[in-house]
C-alpha cells in the first residue's frame, strides 16, 4: 500500500472514529459489556467467598449428598452460557450498527469523490 493510500485509509478511519454513530456504538457496547463483566466476576468469586466465610450455609444439603456449594458451582456453568447467549444477542445489534457505520462511510466517501 502506498503512502497516499495509507493516508487515505487513516483519514477514513479518523472520520469514522470521530463520528457520532461510532461513539454511540462504543457507548452502547460499554453499557452491556461492563455490567456483564462485573456481574459475572462477582458471581464467580461469590462461591469461594461463601465457602470460606459461610461454610455452614454452603454445606446445607439440597438433595442427597448435594449441597448448596455444589448447586452454586454448577449454576456458574449455566450463568456463563446465559451471559454468552445474551452477548451474542447484543453483538448481533452491534454488528448491524457497525455495518450501518461502514455503509455510511462508503457512501460518504463516494460522495466526496473517493476521498
Amino acid at each position: 500500500m502506498s503512502a497516499s493510500a495509507a493516508d487515505q485509509v487513516q483519514n477514513q478511519w479518523d472520520q469514522i472514529a470521530n463520528s457520532s454513530q461510532f461513539k454511540d456504538l462504543i457507548a452502547l457496547k460499554k453499557v452491556f459489556v461492563i455490567p456483564a463483566c462485573v456481574f459475572f466476576v462477582a458471581y464467580y468469586f461469590l462461591l469461594p467467598v461463601l465457602v470460606g466465610y459461610a461454610p455452614s450455609f454452603m454445606s446445607i444439603k439440597v438433595f442427597g449428598v448435594v449441597n448448596i456449594a455444589y448447586v452454586f458451582a454448577l449454576s456458574q456453568f449455566i450463568m456463563a452460557w446465559t451471559v454468552a447467549a445474551l452477548y451474542v444477542r447484543a453483538a448481533n445489534k452491534f454488528d448491524r450498527l457497525a455495518n450501518d457505520i461502514l455503509n455510511n462511510a462508503k457512501t460518504h466517501g463516494a460522495a466526496q469523490g473517493g476521498r
